[in-house]
Formats: structure tokens, sequence, C-alpha cells
């Protein structure tokens, strides 16, 4: 019986790291061909101009007009929407999948998962490990208990 492999995305807002192992006992092993990294400015740096104004249509007040969205939090939402992407994309090359990101940052991801990869889903855990080594990634990422 081929050995089932096992992928571990894990990312923050701006960073992802994949590893694989062959399930459930081999060695975690950082593919880092497929490491994604976007630079997301910060809200305050985006954009030069003043927000746009609205009048009062009785008397002379003027409101600035807020954007509908935060560009900071739609760059991250996209960046979660690419990721899940290229998971399902990749559906087919492994049977279980793990997810470690931020808690706001997993909550994007799951809601972005498509069916493939849902499917898959073993388990996850809420923390940004993204800048540790791949050693002590690899510590954590046995620790996580399905569900």
């Amino acid at each position: 019986m081929p050995a089932e492999i096992e992928w571990a995305l894990v990312a923050d807002a701006q960073h992802a790291r994949f590893f694989e192992r062959e399930a459930p006992f081999g060695a975690w092993r950082e593919r880092t061909e497929v490491a994604e990294e976007i630079h997301n400015r910060p809200s305050h740096e985006r954009g030069t101009e003043r927000p746009g104004r609205a009048h009062e249509s009785v008397g002379g007040a003027r409101h600035a007009i807020e954007p509908k969205t935060d560009p900071h939090r739609a760059a991250k939402h996209a960046f979660a929407g690419h990721l899940a992407a290229t998971l399902e994309a990749e559906a087919g090359h492994y049977h279980r999948l793990l997810l470690v990101a931020p808690p706001a940052f997993l909550g994007d991801l799951r809601a972005e998962l498509g069916d493939a990869a849902r499917g898959k889903l073993r388990g996850s855990l809420d923390k940004d490990l993204t800048k540790l080594p791949p050693a002590e990634i690899a510590a954590q990422l046995d620790g996580i208990a399905p569900g």
C-alpha cells in the first residue's frame, strides 16, 4: 500500500510555508519551492489622497467618506483565497491537511477552502509559527490533534 502524504500549511497574512511528510510518522520536510510571501503595506501607507467629502443635505456641514473596506484587510483576505486555491488545486497530491495560522487568518483560510481541501483537513492550530525554524515547526505539527 503506498504511503499517504500529509501536508501542512503554516501561514500568516503575508507568509506561507508548506510542509510534507509520509503519514502518520514520517519526518516533516519543508517544501521551499512552493513557499510564498507578499508585502502587504499597512492601510495608512496606501493612498495619499484625503478621503472624499460629502455635504449634509441641510446646512453646510461636510463629512469624510470612509472606504467600505480596509485595503490592508482586503489584501489579507485575498492572500487567504490564493492559498486556499493552491491547496484545492493540489488536493490530488496529499491525503491529509493541517492548517497553522493566527486565529483571524486561520478563519479566513477555512472560509476559503474548497470542497476537496476541506474534506482532507485533519486539524488546525491557531498560532503564528511562520518565523520559527523548520525543526520547531515540525515539533508543533506533530502535536496537532485531529479535529
